[in-house]
């Protein structure tokens, strides 16, 4: 049974699930779908066509679908496309996509935003994605499932950040982060593998190892990335991790891909 607070603001023509919960104060747009089982506490504002999947939870002064933060953007129709089971505590951001960007930002499923985390307009965020506290990702970036932003850092426009990834708190990210990379830093630098992440994930110590092998060689060995990338391929090219880093760094991007401090 759905359940709206009396003192709630829902627009006659918002589309809700059954048995979703709309606490005191919240103001729900006319074009916004709210799946099965969605939960708002008090003070949520969802406005735009925004559409959240079943079962998501959003928590006070969250604030959604409302226009992006660029000056390019001049009202046309966008979308911000959320998930399913999402938790998305107090005081989150995320914005509608623009003309620029596909028209859409999109959210997986299974994700946390904690507290005052930001995604901006045009982003595509995967699956079991968890953005700590603070954290930020500016317009049109790319988060891989499984990533994870530590509290208080800052993605820039347009960087990719592979899955399984892990960002250290306070990083400042500029570059491409490679699937299972791990980079830290005011201006982050590739500092390793997320060995405790893939670790979580599954991974046994053989493919760990495998990894770890291919990183050496891809980021430490002689020759030019290019060089590396093809040795990489010659001796790695039955692993699906390690060609999943291959083909990332590979693919076409406006960014450059995160290196170690003292990297090639």
């Amino acid at each position: 049974m759905t359940n709206i607070h009396s003192n709630a603001v829902v627009a006659p023509n918002a589309k809700l699930g059954p048995n979703v919960e709309i606490g005191p104060f919240c103001v729900v747009g006319e074009h916004v779908e709210l799946g099965e089982g969605c939960k708002l506490h008090s003070h949520v504002v969802i406005e735009g066509r925004t559409r959240l999947g079943a079962n998501c939870e959003v928590f006070p002064f969250a604030s959604l679908g409302h226009i992006p933060q660029d000056l390019k953007y001049s009202g046309e129709e966008s979308r911000l496309e959320i998930g399913s089971n999402n938790i998305i505590r107090e005081c989150v951001t995320m914005h509608l996509g623009t003309e620029g960007g596909g028209l859409v930002t999109k959210i997986g499923s299974h994700g946390l935003f904690m507290a005052q985390s930001h995604v901006a307009h045009d982003c595509q965020i995967g699956d079991h994605v968890i953005l700590a506290n603070s954290a930020a990702v500016a317009g049109h970036c790319i988060i891989g499932d499984h990533a994870i932003l530590g509290g208080l850092s800052a993605i820039h426009q347009f960087v990719r950040i592979g899955e399984h990834a892990f960002i250290g708190g306070m990083s400042a990210v500029e570059s491409d982060v490679i699937p299972y990379g791990m980079v830290v830093g005011p201006r982050a630098t590739l500092k390793g593998l997320n060995v405790i992440g893939i670790r979580r994930r599954g991974l046994d110590r053989t493919q760990i190892k495998q990894l770890r092998a291919a990183y050496d060689l891809l980021f430490t060995s002689e020759g030019t990335l290019s060089e590396r990338m093809q040795r990489v391929e010659e001796a790695f090219s039955g692993d699906e991790r390690v060609m999943q880093i291959i083909d990332f760094v590979k693919s076409d991007s406006s960014r450059s891909i995160a290196l170690p401090k003292n990297g090639k």
